[in-house]
């Protein structure tokens, strides 16, 4: 089965919660009504970022950090200090938010989900720690050394953990390091033991490991970007450290945050889904690249349906404001297609506003219901036996690429489906064929559309040929009743 996921922002879910129940509300008091929705909704994983304990450190960083004040203030203008918290990429430690509920109630939130069918997800973040981590200062080695002579050059680059003593940032390497962290030392074998032991702890208390920028620390990027400093990475930690886990507990499922076009590579060592960034840049690129994305999906079966898709999570902006009017099509082409589909919290309602992840006060917004509505739908959708098990392929119409109109096929040996999006803001006729029409009658399609109006009366079907006329930014799909 293809798994539905839920992504939460924990701090700020349980905050909404409170206020709006009037009363503290923690992971282990959690009011009926949330399970229900994820259960009616069809959701099979429920992903919690940000449980682990806080650091500190980077909580006062946030406070203060000029970059990061700008995406608050964008976000809520008047922000309060008490808004301002750690980023949950900087960990001290795998241990639960006590202000959460702690282990205790994570597990009894864990079992909850289970008495509904849900598997419970939570972050590992493999490339670096906190500043405040619990490993400083016994094992400076666990990280990446950094000379005085290299912190002179470059002032930005590392932490003085101890006086004269430096430590490199966590970084990745397109980017600035994240002075609220270390970069952990894969070219230390104790490092590979101990974050071994961190993923111990984390499966024991989870169903589902999301892994952080997992590529970081392949071997090859690894030494490219650390090498110099730490030493050469001998060994690949990802082979060996899921499975692992794995000869402790057979059903997980690891999650990796891929990119660069390392999704297959990370398949190999041993991850369940990696991210599907390549889909989320061809249908979110304004105007979307549909050639591109109708190439990607046309990659073999054993690569797509092991990719995580997605129109947003807590790192991207936001769908609606993304996609704008191709929203509900890109809502559509996304649960049908094959691999695990990722929903982020306020996604189906519409929002639009992108949530810096060290906040924990939330702006509000109004709920698109026309949205939500069909996202309802395409749920059932994504559970049925053809979208869960059928392969794809690329459909004919009679368009140029260059009409921002695509689709592709979902078949079972006894069921199809043809997935139609038009990405431009005119309407457009099309037409293809397929063999599986023949001696069909019309009655014999099911249409949804994401447009109000009822398409049957549009749609024209004879000699194996369906003929019907796009609405600007619709989409539609046909499935064949048995």
């Amino acid at each position: 089965m293809f798994p539905l996921v839920f992504e939460i922002n924990t701090r700020i879910w349980l905050k909404k919660l409170s206020n709006t129940y009037d009363r503290p509300i923690t992971l282990g008091k959690i009011p009926e009504e949330e399970f229900t929705f994820f259960s009616t909704h069809g959701f099979n994983i429920v992903w919690l970022m940000g449980v682990w304990k806080p650091s500190k450190y980077s909580k006062a960083i946030a406070k203060s950090h000029s970059g990061l004040r700008g995406s608050i203030l964008d976000h809520i203008p008047d922000v309060h200090l008490d808004d301002i918290v750690s980023s949950p990429y900087s960990i001290p430690s795998y241990t639960v938010n006590e202000e959460l509920g702690g282990e205790g109630e994570l597990l009894l939130f864990r079992k909850k989900l289970h008495s509904y069918g849900i598997k419970l997800m939570l972050d590992f973040v493999p490339n670096h720690l906190a500043l405040d981590n619990v490993w400083l200062p016994e094992h400076p080695e666990f990280f990446i050394p950094l000379s005085s002579e290299e912190q002179i050059y470059n002032p930005e680059s590392g932490f003085e953990y101890i006086k004269g003593n430096y430590l490199a940032y966590g970084k990745d390497p397109y980017f600035a390091p994240w002075t609220d962290t270390l970069q952990l030392n894969y070219a230390v074998p104790e490092t590979h033991r101990m974050m071994t032991e961190n993923m111990f702890k984390i499966s024991s208390l989870c169903d589902a490991v999301r892994c952080d920028v997992a590529m970081l620390i392949l071997k090859d990027v690894f030494n490219s970007t650390w090498s110099n400093l730490g030493g050469a990475m001998k060994k690949e930690f990802w082979h060996d450290a899921i499975t692992a886990v794995k000869k402790r507990h057979p059903d997980i499922i690891f999650l990796a945050e891929s990119y660069w076009d390392r999704e297959w590579e990370l398949q190999q060592q041993g991850f369940d889904y990696t991210y599907d960034k390549p889909f989320y840049d061809y249908i979110c690129s304004t105007p979307p690249n549909v050639e591109r994305l109708s190439g990607h999906l046309a990659a073999a079966w054993d690569y797509q349906s092991h990719l995580c898709r997605f129109l947003e999570n807590h790192d991207e902006p936001r769908a609606a404001e993304t996609l704008g009017p191709n929203n509900k099509a890109g809502a559509l082409v996304l649960l049908t297609t094959p691999g695990m589909h990722l929903i982020y919290q306020d996604q189906m309602e519409g929002f639009q506003q992108k949530v810096p992840v060290q906040l924990v006060r939330q702006a509000p917004e109004t709920n698109d219901n026309e949205l939500a509505d069909l996202y309802k739908k395409l749920f059932v959708l994504q559970k049925t036996e053809l979208f869960q098990e059928g392969m794809i392929e690329r459909l004919d119409l009679n368009v140029a690429t260059s009409t921002l109109c695509f689709g592709f096929h979902r078949f079972t040996e006894n069921e199809h489906a043809f997935v139609l999006a038009n990405f431009c803001p005119t309407g457009i006729a099309i037409e293809f064929q397929h063999p599986s029409l023949e001696h069909l009658s019309i009655e014999k399609l099911n249409i949804l559309t994401t447009d109000a109006d009822n398409k049957r009366k549009n749609v024209h079907f004879e000699d194996r040929t369906i003929r019907l006329c796009l609405h600007p930014h619709e989409g539609v799909v046909i499935t064949l009743l048995k």
